[in-house]
């Protein structure tokens, strides 16, 4: 009984999706709608007329023939290969040379130069990076002076105290007076960290202006180009300097 229902119902579920037909043709299958068959049928056709039309273009295209394209393609293994010029910067200055203005980029170098001067003043680039850079020269009449030196004892001052390249007291100011300011250990060596944080802080600030003046020059050379005056590139452009160009002098009128 349960068997009979399900098969009534199948059959009339496929008879509500099927089109009515007639018994003779049944064993071929469902039977298209017509709205079916025209978007079938005009789908069919846009595809061959399109078929049609880059057949005829084929056949009419001239070999010979030039178009601008060409200037920019080579043929590799019979397929079109499009050439494209590589420039030597990096990500970031592509990103800001297409997005900021020159102006903009000057004025950001200014700023960075001005925070760089402001550094120096309050560090005085004192025992930077160890050592400072100039020299210290002292003369003597005779050799035998220059193998009898004691750098200690002509400095006046004790041999601890004789790498310092700042506040180096004398003997005698270390005999006659106490010894003023920090001397906790752990406060010396945070103070000292502090320092050499601020001395990493400028020499980033310098590497940023540096970059900031690379991309100005090179976002003005790009400028300069727009002019239609002749001009050869003497030097190509890498990541740390713009292309150098000589232009052809022109007497101005």
């Amino acid at each position: 009984m349960a068997a009979a229902f399900r098969k009534a119902a199948k059959s009339r579920q496929r008879e509500h999706r099927e089109r009515s037909q007639p018994g003779f043709r049944k064993h071929l299958g469902l039977l298209e709608k017509k709205k079916d068959y025209k978007l079938r049928a005009d789908d069919y056709r846009k595809k061959q007329e399109y078929l049609r039309a880059l057949r005829k273009k084929a056949l009419e295209k001239n070999p010979d023939e030039f178009y601008y394209k060409m200037t920019r393609v080579k043929l590799q293994d019979g397929v079109h290969v499009i050439k494209e010029t590589k420039e030597e910067v990096t990500p970031e200055q592509l990103k800001l040379m297409r997005t900021q203005d020159i102006k903009y980029i000057e004025m950001k170098r200014v700023a960075e130069a001005k925070k760089i001067e402001r550094l120096k003043a309050e560090l005085h680039l004192l025992d930077f990076q160890g050592k400072q850079q100039n020299k210290h020269v002292f003369f003597f009449d005779t050799k035998k002076e220059v193998e009898q030196f004691d750098i200690a004892t002509h400095l006046r001052t004790v041999p601890e105290l004789v790498d310092r390249v700042f506040n180096r007291p004398t003997i005698e100011t270390l005999q006659k007076e106490k010894v003023k300011g920090v001397n906790n250990q752990t406060r010396l060596k945070r103070i000292a960290k502090e320092r050499q944080k601020q001395y990493d802080c400028l020499t980033q600030r310098i590497e940023r202006e540096r970059k900031l003046f690379v991309i100005a020059q090179k976002i003005q050379t790009r400028k300069d180009l727009l002019d239609k005056t002749q001009k050869v590139k003497v030097k190509k452009e890498t990541v740390n300097s713009p292309a150098i160009y000589k232009f052809e002098s022109r007497r101005k009128r």
